[in-house]
């Protein structure tokens, strides 16, 4: 059995953390493999869609209301930044879509997302570093230098190899011309911050000290499918794959074990939704989380189609023509997504939620206390 000095190595506990980053890392990367043996293809088949992009792509990014807006307490403590991001975000993007059109709409909101996308693995480094208490200067420039690297190495390359077989939400999102020194002077900073990475591993490991094993396999997982969905592989499927499963399974993950926490001993029938669903013994209060999440995930896919994309009638059914409200639709559905990436990166901060400092101190025995009783 592990000792508590062991455990606090782990952002949730070594199950849990497995589960949550190495299990949809070996699951992308295995499709990956073995997607041709398998029949899976471009484009990828309805199944997969729905069971990835509905079920863990727009799902996650519904998670984040859990812990805001579904959540009394943490409303009433920011309702002004809880109102202001999707009023601000509806308004600019009206604007935007208005002035640049489609293409510049698309193009912004793809650079937002990645630099949500890259800022969220940072995010969890940052977790593992404080959860092991980990002060050191050197190991903390050590440890970012090398999860960026393993972003923004892919990214860099990617932007020399334009176009290629996948976007990140439209053809034509990201801005083409990269010269290729600039990808050469990225891979050389790569090599040498995994080196570095690895190098302080060993010498820690040679001093005597714990082995931080769920920060060292962020960081595998995070080279892994990045690597592989953009610069090893040319597919829509493979990116997908890669891109969603990594990000979003983590996310829910932490949603759920930190709005347990939070919510713990609130009565229920005085404080909504989020304590209904996230209360009583965990597997049931997770598979109702999961459902929510999908439901919620659904409609606004419902939504998409019919109002905008029109690609899967025999999903979700005949469109609608809706081309002269077009600009103030499209913001407007795209508002889940910018507030997720907006509120992801304030309600994270430490210094700012002194519940997320609690969390980070609370043993793994608390971290599973029942929520939906009184304390």
């Amino acid at each position: 059995m592990s000792s508590d000095a062991d455990k606090s190595l782990w952002i949730f506990s070594p199950l849990a953390d497995v589960l949550a980053f190495v299990a949809p890392a070996v699951l992308a990367l295995g499709l990956v493999l073995l997607g041709p043996r398998l029949g899976l293809g471009d484009p990828s088949p309805d199944w997969l869609w729905i069971a990835a992009v509905i079920g863990v792509d727009v799902a996650h990014v519904w998670s984040t209301a859990f812990i805001t807006y579904l959540d009394p307490r943490e409303l009433r403590r920011r309702s002004q930044r809880y109102w202001l991001v999707p009023a601000l975000g509806w308004v600019l993007g009206v604007l935007l879509y208005s002035l640049g059109g489609a293409a510049w709409f698309w193009r912004v909101l793809a650079y937002i997302a990645v630099f949500h996308f890259v800022r969220q693995q940072y995010g969890w480094m940052a977790l593992y570093r404080a959860r092991a208490g980990d002060r050191s200067r050197a190991g903390y420039w050590i440890d970012a230098a090398a999860i960026y690297a393993c972003t923004l190495y892919p990214l860099v390359w990617w932007h020399a190899h334009l176009p290629r077989q996948f976007d990140w939400f439209l053809p034509g999102d990201f801005q083409r011309g990269l010269p290729s020194g600039v990808v050469s002077g990225a891979a050389g900073a790569y090599v040498l911050a995994i080196a570095a990475y690895a190098a302080r591993a060993v010498q820690q490991k040679l001093g005597g000290a714990r082995t931080p094993w769920g920060k060292h396999a962020l960081v595998a997982t995070t080279a892994a499918t990045w690597y592989a969905g953009i610069v090893a592989t040319n597919s829509d499927l493979a990116f997908m794959l890669t891109n969603v499963l990594a990000h979003g399974i983590p996310y829910a993950v932490l949603v759920f074990s930190y709005a347990r926490h939070s919510l713990a001993g609130v009565q229920a029938r005085s404080q909504g939704l989020a304590v209904r669903v996230l209360g009583g013994p965990a597997l049931g209060a997770a598979c109702r989380f999961a459902l929510c999440l999908w439901l919620l995930a659904f409609g606004e896919e419902l939504l998409w189609d019919r109002g905008i994309w029109h690609d899967r009638p025999e999903l979700f059914g005949a469109g609608f023509e809706l081309t002269t409200l077009e600009v103030l639709l499209v913001p407007l559905l795209a508002l889940p997504q910018l507030s997720h990436y907006v509120l992801d990166g304030l309600f994270w901060r430490r210094a700012d939620n002194p519940k997320l400092r609690e969390w980070l101190r609370a043993s793994a025995v608390s971290r599973r206390s029942t929520v939906g009783q009184s304390s």
